[in-house]
């Protein structure tokens, strides 16, 4: 495959381009991150008439005026990679919004595709589009597609292959006189050329685009003072920030586009998906639905996952069928007690790190995975963003962030990293903060839902995690100094779950956990042996005991704690284990759920934050968690001993 056989495909989010993109290279992908960044960029194969190409699915962007660290991504794939074709996918209902960024990629000089997806929504809202006077007016290839039923879909392929043979010629769209007169002289002024057009390069120096200033400050050394010159002028001679201005005239322009190839007719009764989805958004209507979504993720994952089936894989597979016949197997054939220990026993292999993987864990998580790929592929996760984003905004974060904070209660490794799509490095900073402190993962949440199996002692629990959120939240968003933050979003629409993708996904999830989490039990479980073996053990047991004295718990909790030094679900399932042999009930049940969700994050969080963070910003979060868990288990075990509570 040569350089030139690649594909680039761009839009924002929740456009569809990662089901037009798993059409076009079927199973021939992989993900990779940008080179320098930790962003994730999807590449594949997609195989032509005998012919491959490489396709790439960029991080969502909204211009090629970045804001979040994936847009800056996105625009560098297109600065540095020659494609035969870029395809940039729309939402049809919005579709004169997204013209502006579609105007901006022809004025790059890209060998543009329109794909305008879910045109079947757009037709229930009224929406008709004429296909053939977009792409008269625009120059370029326009397919009206359905990505979810796959409509069009190949002719999408085929216009991609084929955009060399495409005769129109692009729009060439012209600024007011004195942004044309300007544009040219910065273009006169450039030197070599890039991927993108030099007037494009010249609008992106001129709305001072930093990234884009120091690429061609590098590359026009002699000429940088001179560019920097031109463009100043300009934006000195206007009062409004040159990015309003260019962006408004391109504004207009997509506006008569629109208007020209678009027919609004009075649609009749609002189909019931979107009274739904209007009633999600609201704030007197979207928050008892969210509670409902809350009681059937508890009644599916906390009850089904964490206690039916939780019980029948301890109770029965491991208690009956593994751990028995493994005991006598491994004691038959190893004379050894330190290598029996190692495999069986107390804290053995296949008796702790297995049983408590696929016994304990996997049943929650995979109930979880289940739950959380109905919800994402319902379209609730963005309207959940919206109702929220007023809320977050006193937290220092806006309603985007609600997308890594749900992860979170999946896997908060996997949500770390997702807060890289937030705008700036405040709300990054904040995001994994109230992750690694307030947000349990589903396997430990599912343990503790499980311990708690009260109403009042969940309700207390409930209680003391959202104030931690809360009140932290709001604090560190008074101390880390930064610009109040701002939300977009686009909002797919709302479907029914497909059973096909609830399907791969939950698949994929639990390929996952095996693949990276599974290894860890056994890891710790070996660690723990070899500190049963030499000592070191019983000297952090021995130590941990008096935090656990000082807030009411007893000293058996001390071994549950320091497993959660390897994974916070291994902890609570730690703990789970005193429950059912009658260590720990009430009162200090309660206390230890506390203490041991708001714990310090399990080593792959910790790892990952380092990478995402930095380490010093890691182990500052650390050194505030840590302390600060048995501050809270202390403080509730007080004021409960106090009030005389009984749970």
């Amino acid at each position: 495959m040569t350089e030139k056989n690649k594909i680039i495909i761009v839009g924002s989010p929740n456009v569809g381009k990662s089901l037009i993109f798993n059409h076009l290279t079927g199973s021939y992908s992989a993900v990779s991150n940008y080179p320098g960044t930790s962003v994730e960029v999807f590449r594949g194969i997609m195989k032509y008439e005998g012919s491959e190409f490489e396709v790439a699915d960029t991080p969502g962007m909204y211009s090629l005026m970045p804001v979040t660290e994936e847009e800056l991504v996105a625009r560098n794939i297109l600065f540095e990679e020659k494609a035969v074709a870029v395809i940039q996918v729309v939402d049809a209902k919005n579709l004169e919004r997204m013209l502006v960024f579609t105007l901006q990629l022809i004025e790059a000089g890209l060998p543009m595709v329109l794909a305008v997806n879910m045109i079947d929504e757009a037709e229930k809202l009224g929406i008709t589009i004429n296909a053939e006077k977009l792409q008269t007016n625009l120059g370029i290839p326009v397919i009206l597609t359905v990505a979810t039923d796959g409509k069009n879909l190949e002719a999408l392929k085929s216009a991609a292959v084929l955009r060399a043979d495409f005769k129109q010629t692009p729009l060439d769209f012209s600024y007011s006189q004195a942004i044309e007169e300007k544009t040219r002289k910065v273009s006169d002024l450039l030197g070599r050329e890039y991927e993108l057009s030099k007037k494009t390069v010249s609008l992106l120096l001129m709305v001072e685009d930093a990234e884009i200033i120091k690429v061609v400050c590098a590359d026009e050394k002699n000429n940088c003072e001179a560019i920097k010159k031109e463009t100043t002028a300009l934006t000195d001679k206007y009062r409004a920030p040159m990015n309003y201005l260019i962006t408004a005239e391109r504004q207009s322009k997509a506006s008569a586009i629109y208007e020209d190839g678009v027919t609004v007719t009075k649609a009749g009764r609002l189909a019931f998906n979107e009274v739904l989805s209007r009633f999600t958004m609201n704030p007197w209507t979207g928050v008892p639905i969210f509670i409902l979504c809350i009681f059937l993720l508890y009644e599916f994952v906390g009850v089904l996952g964490a206690q039916v089936l939780v019980k029948y894989f301890e109770e029965v597979i491991f208690g009956k069928y593994i751990n028995p016949p493994v005991e006598t197997f491994v004691k038959h054939f190893i004379t050894w007690p330190v290598l029996q220990d190692l495999f069986v026993n107390k804290y053995g292999i296949i008796t702790l790190g297995v049983r408590y993987a696929v016994a304990l864990i996997l049943p929650i998580v995979t109930t979880f995975f289940i739950a959380f790929s109905i919800i994402e592929d319902t379209g609730y996760l963005p309207r959940l963003a919206m109702l929220i984003d007023r809320v977050f905004k006193k937290f220092g974060l806006n309603g985007r962030a609600v997308i890594p904070i749900v992860l979170g209660f999946g896997c908060n490794t996997m949500a770390t990293i997702v807060t890289r799509t937030l705008e700036t490095k405040r709300e990054r900073v904040i995001a994994s903060f109230l992750l690694a402190l307030a947000i349990p993962c589903s396997a430990q949440l599912g343990i503790i839902f499980a311990l708690l199996s009260g109403v009042k002692a969940l309700a207390i629990w409930l209680i003391v995690m959202i104030s931690v959120f809360v009140v932290v939240g709001w604090l560190t968003a008074q101390l880390l100094p930064g610009e109040k933050p701002i939300f977009y979003m686009e909002v797919p629409p709302l479907r029914l779950p497909k059973l096909k993708n609830v399907f791969v996904k939950t698949y994929t999830r639990v390929e996952w956990y095996f693949k990276e989490v599974f290894p860890l039990f056994i890891a710790a479980s070996v660690i723990i042996w070899v500190g049963n073996l030499t000592g070191i053990f019983a000297v952090l047991v021995k130590m941990l005991e008096y935090p656990m004295q000082w807030i009411g718990l007893p000293k058996e909790a001390a071994v549950a704690f320091l497993f959660g030094f390897f994974r916070r679900d291994y902890g609570a399932a730690g703990l789970y284990d005193l429950k059912l042999h009658g260590l720990i009930s009430g009162v200090p049940l309660v206390v230890a759920a506390v203490t041991i969700a708001i714990f310090v994050p399990c080593i792959a969080q910790f790892a990952v934050t380092i990478k995402e963070r930095g380490i010093k910003a890691a182990l500052l979060m650390a050194a505030f968690i840590f302390p600060f868990a048995f501050f809270m288990g202390w403080l509730v075990n007080t004021v409960l001993t106090l009030l005389k509570v009984t749970i």
